[in-house]
């Protein structure tokens, strides 16, 4: 099945990252235009696909993720101005019968990424 999901891990306790607010947006000469929006249930994971086989198109799209307010609801101390605040995933997608999955490994200070399946 073709689309776009993605999923939220929470490295520096070991547990899924719980309602943290996702936006993707589609690049178009440097312009963002907002295509979905969602929060990580218990998981993790969004409810949906964050695009689905009809609107996979091909193209430079970006993820981004709330995850300062998520680590000061969990209590972290996170400063006003955070060191990873907002998230930012940019990445390509070149083939619309592909599935694309794009998942967010994050603690306070450092986060890593991949094309997962």
């Amino acid at each position: 099945m073709s689309g776009l999901s993605t999923h939220v891990l929470d490295t520096a306790n070991g547990v899924p990252g719980v309602g943290i607010s996702i936006k993707l947006f589609k690049v178009e000469a440097d312009q963002l235009e907002l295509v979905a929006s969602a929060v990580t249930n218990s998981d993790g994971r969004t409810d949906s696909l964050l695009l689905t086989c009809d609107e996979l198109r091909v193209g430079k799209y970006q993820l981004q993720f709330d995850t300062a307010d998520y680590f000061r609801a969990r209590g972290a101390i996170v400063p006003e101005t955070a060191f990873l605040d907002d998230i930012v995933i940019r990445f390509g997608i070149s083939d619309t019968q592909a599935h694309y999955h794009v998942p967010l490994l994050v603690s306070p200070f450092s986060y890593s990424t991949y094309r997962g399946s």
